[in-house]
């Protein structure tokens, strides 16, 4: 047992834990980690593992890059805060947004800077609405998500996740956010159904909640280019061509969510990249730092910006911002993680070991509690059955695939299960070497959920 003064016990006596079960957390603990290496985290009792979570998707330069490190000692030896508010700028977050808007795979006119996803996506929706105040349409409020969409956890980001335990309790969603289908082709494609035509069926689906709603009262579509969180439910072929005709023909403005996607995780800068989206807005996080400081941006176009001109002339400011909006350090380290990027090739290194990542991912896909094995890039998840035949789940009161994520850590791999799904989103850096080492891990982690199961199943 832990004396009271461990730092497991004061953990329990203290911390409140996001995305924890809260009782089990006062008999099970937490895992404490004390250090990282590469790809690798240690625990307190020197256990090593391979992070093949990214951390939250995020640490994309693994957990031991001294440059980051330099670049925040720099800053902060020189500004170590300064705000954004009344004109007030520095020179890190000038650059960063010049950066930024650079890299954008489409026309963007201005970067807002925020400290998390949830914070970068709440500020588009205020701007949704802000937006069509200026433009004289103050009925074009609602905004479309998708079912099993992640889109973060304040009231409003809330409200857009599709996700049932992000609503349930919390008296979300809040009005004005609507939800479409999930476009995930193996649970909701009919039999005989190509993915073409499920796509133009979900498209058309977006198109009957617009006019249900009315056109004049749909303001923004907001979708992740990989439903990640959800289960990484890749878009079916021609998805979001057929989706965004639609958001056209209605004047819809679309919010493309790369704060999982971005910055090389699809197999492109962007996963507006890979999949053909054409935004109006967005937003960014995690690889953005590489997870080193908290940091998140918003991009918005010059059609966007004009109409925020005006309306702030209007009132006499734009009343919005946060307190460590383009924190110079944070700036800092997201500019020395852009840097890294571009000098060492991130980019093409991901280009070469995604096919490796993604064909060992289907080959784990045969295992008998796998149902289907999916992903791009160096993102991808194998999703449990019960039936492979059937498709069945397992019942959600047995946490298979969370179980499935203890039982990986026994073999030296930190991994995320979330309903069904067993994730892999390894750092950007791993090498073809460490990639086959945590696959063989996982494949010994499935037998060994396997045989749980058969235990359990003749107790």
């Amino acid at each position: 047992m832990d004396l009271p003064n461990s730092l497991h016990a004061r953990d329990i006596a203290h911390v409140l834990h996001p995305y924890t079960n809260l009782s089990l957390h006062r008999t099970e603990g937490p895992l404490i980690i004390e250090r990282g290496d590469g790809i690798h985290v240690v625990d307190d009792q020197g256990n090593r593992y391979i992070e093949a979570m990214s951390g939250l998707f995020c640490a994309s330069l693994g957990f031991s890059e001294q440059r980051l490190v330099e670049a925040a000692v720099r800053q902060m030896s020189a500004l170590p805060f300064y705000h954004s508010f009344g004109h007030k700028s520095n020179q890190p977050v000038v650059e960063l947004a010049e950066r930024l808007l650079a890299m954008a795979p489409v026309p963007m006119s201005k970067v807002f800077f925020a400290n998390s996803g949830s914070e970068a996506n709440d500020t588009a929706v205020k701007l949704v609405w802000y937006y069509h105040n200026a433009i004289g349409k103050p009925d074009k409020k609602k905004i479309i998500s998708r079912i099993k969409a992640y889109h973060g956890v304040t009231v409003a980001t809330a409200s857009l996740t599709g996700l049932p335990n992000n609503h349930r309790d919390f008296d979300l969603p809040i009005a004005r956010i609507l939800h479409t289908d999930c476009p995930g082709y193996y649970r909701f494609g009919r039999p005989g159904e190509s993915e073409e035509e499920f796509a133009t069926r979900c498209a058309q689906s977006l198109e009957d909640l617009i006019l249900r709603e009315g056109p004049d009262t749909v303001g923004a579509f907001i979708a992740e280019p990989v439903m990640v969180s959800g289960g990484c439910i890749v878009p079916p072929a021609t998805y979001f061509a057929k989706v965004q005709a639609v958001l056209k023909k209605y004047d819809v403005l679309l919010i493309a969510d790369e704060v999982i996607c971005g910055f090389g995780r699809t197999g492109n800068m962007f996963g507006s990249e890979t999949f053909g989206l054409e935004p109006d807005m967005m937003t960014m996080a995690k690889q953005l730092s590489a997870a080193y400081q908290p940091i998140s941006a918003l991009m918005v176009n010059a059609r966007i910006f004009e109409a925020m001109v005006a309306e702030s002339e209007k009132i006499g400011t734009f009343g919005h911002g946060f307190t460590y909006s383009g924190h110079p350090v944070a700036a800092a380290v997201a500019l020395e993680t852009l840097k890294i990027y571009e000098e060492r090739d991130i980019l093409g290194h991901v280009r070469a070991i995604a096919p490796r990542f993604q064909a060992a991912l289907r080959r784990l896909g045969e295992h008998p509690l796998v149902g289907e094995a999916r992903g791009v890039g160096l993102v991808g998840t194998l999703e449990l059955v019960q039936d492979k035949q059937t498709r069945e789940n397992f019942p959600p009161a047995m946490a298979v695939a969370a179980q499935a994520g203890k039982l990986a850590q026994a073999h030296g791999v930190i991994t995320r299960g979330m309903g069904d799904n067993f994730n892999l989103c390894p750092p950007l850096i791993i090498t073809e070497r460490e990639l086959d080492d945590l696959m063989v891990r996982v494949e010994r982690t499935l037998d060994d959920t396997a045989r749980w199961l058969d235990a359990s199943a003749h107790r």
